[in-house]
C-alpha cells in the first residue's frame, strides 16, 4: 500500500482525508526546503558579489593612491607653477578617493576601512609635507584692534600690545600673507580669534597650542587640523575634506566635514555634521551632538566644500580601541539634548 494510505484505526478502511493531510505535509516541507536552499544560494551570491566589490575596491584604490604618491614625488625639483599644479591635482585626486571610499563603506570590512583610512591619512600628511618645503607660506603676523598698531611706521616692529579696547572686546585678527597655502593659528592662549573666508577657503587650516580660546573660522577650508588645544571653543565652516584632532582636552569644537580622525582628546564636546564617519582612537570623554552653529553665509559655504547638508553620520562613531561587538564603547556618549549647546555668542 502506499505511504500516504492511512488506515482507519475503527473499520480498517483507506482513509482518504488522512492520506490528504499526509501530502499536504510533505508538500510543505518539500516547500520549506526549496525555499532555504534558495535562500541560502541568494546570500551565497550576495556574499560573491560583496566580495567581489571589495576586490575592486582594495585593486582600484591602491592603484589610485600609487598615482597619487607619484604625482607628489614630482614636486621634488621642479619649478614653483608646476609644482602648485602638481599639487592642486593631487589634492582634488585626494578628494575623490576619499569620496570613492566613503561610497563603499557599505560594503567593505572594518578592517578594509581602518587600512584606507590611514592609507589616505599618510598620504594627507605628505601632501602638507611637500607642500611646505615645495611652496614655504609666509609667517603670520597677529595684530589688534588698535589705532595705534596701524600708525606704526617702523619696519616690522614685535606685534604691539592689545588696546584697552581690544582688550576688553577680547577680539584678536589674523592677518594671513596673499596666496598663501595654509592658514596657521598657533601658541596663542586667552584670545579671541577670527579668520574670513578670504583668508581660509580651499586652503588648509592649522590650529595648534592655544589655550582658553575662542575661535571663529567663516568659510569652507580644504582641511582642518587641531593640535594640542586646551579649554578651547573652536567653530568653523564646513570642511571640503577630512578634521584631523589631536591632543585636544576640556573643549567645544563645532564643524561639519566628509570625514572625523580624532587622537588622544580628553573630556571634549563635538557639535558634528559628517557625511562619512567620526573615527575615535586612544580617546576617553568624548560626547557628541549635532552641529548647531550658524552664521549668514553658511548655505553657500556648504555649496563650495560639497558636503551633502541632508546627510549627517554623527552618531556613527567607530572607536578603533574598542573592539567588543554589540557592546557600546565606553569613550564616547551622545550629549543629552537639555545640555547641548544652543547659543554661540562670544
Amino acid at each position: 500500500m502506499d505511504a500516504a494510505v492511512e488506515v482507519s484505526a475503527e473499520s480498517g478502511f483507506y482513509d482518504k482525508n488522512g492520506a490528504a493531510k499526509i501530502r499536504e505535509r510533505i508538500e510543505t516541507r518539500q516547500q520549506a526546503l526549496a525555499e532555504d536552499a534558495e535562500r541560502r544560494k541568494e546570500a551565497k551570491q550576495s556574499q560573491s558579489v560583496g566580495e567581489e566589490k571589495a576586490g575592486y575596491f582594495v585593486s582600484a584604490f591602491n592603484a589610485e593612491r600609487a598615482g597619487i604618491q607619484e604625482l607628489l614625488a614630482g614636486c621634488s625639483g621642479a619649478d614653483r607653477p608646476a609644482a602648485t599644479q602638481k599639487l592642486e591635482e593631487a589634492t582634488a585626486r585626494m578628494t575623490q578617493l576619499q569620496k570613492f571610499l566613503n561610497d563603499s563603506m557599505m560594503f567593505l570590512s572594518q578592517y578594509d576601512i581602518r587600512v584606507a583610512q590611514s592609507a589616505l591619512q599618510k598620504l594627507q600628511a605628505s601632501l602638507s609635507e611637500i607642500r611646505e618645503e615645495t611652496l614655504p607660506k609666509k609667517k603670520f603676523t597677529f595684530r589688534s584692534r588698535s589705532k595705534a598698531a596701524e600708525k606704526v611706521s617702523d619696519p616690522p616692529p614685535p606685534p604691539p600690545p592689545p588696546s584697552s579696547e581690544a582688550a576688553r572686546s577680547g577680539v584678536t585678527e589674523v592677518d594671513g600673507a596673499a596666496g598663501s597655502e595654509r592658514a596657521d593659528l598657533s601658541n596663542i592662549s586667552n584670545q579671541s580669534l577670527t579668520k574670513t573666508s578670504e583668508e581660509i577657503q580651499n586652503r588648509d587650516v592649522l590650529l595648534t597650542h592655544l589655550t582658553n580660546c575662542k575661535v571663529r573660522l567663516y568659510g569652507s577650508p580644504s582641511t582642518l587640523h587641531l593640535k594640542h588645544i586646551h579649554a578651547c571653543e573652536i567653530l568653523c565652516g564646513p570642511v571640503a575634506t577630512s578634521v584631523f584632532v589631536d591632543h585636544c582636552s576640556n573643549s567645544v569644537l563645532a564643524f561639519p566635514c566628509q570625514q572625523l580622525r580624532t587622537h588622544h582628546t580628553t573630556d571634549t564636546q563635538v557639535y558634528l555634521h559628517v557625511t562619512s564617519r567620526a573615527i575615535i582612537e586612544d580617546c576617553r570623554g568624548v560626547s557628541f551632538a549635532p552641529f548647531c552653529w550658524t552664521y549668514p553665509t553658511l548655505g553657500q559655504d556648504f555649496s563650495a566644500s560639497g558636503l551633502d547638508r541632508d546627510r549627517n553620520n554623527w552618531t556613527q562613531v567607530d572607536d578603533f580601541n574598542w573592539l567588543a561587538a554589540g557592546t557600546p564603547s565606553p569613550n564616547w556618549t551622545v550629549i543629552p539634548e537639555a545640555d547641548r549647546k544652543t547659543s554661540w555668542d562670544p
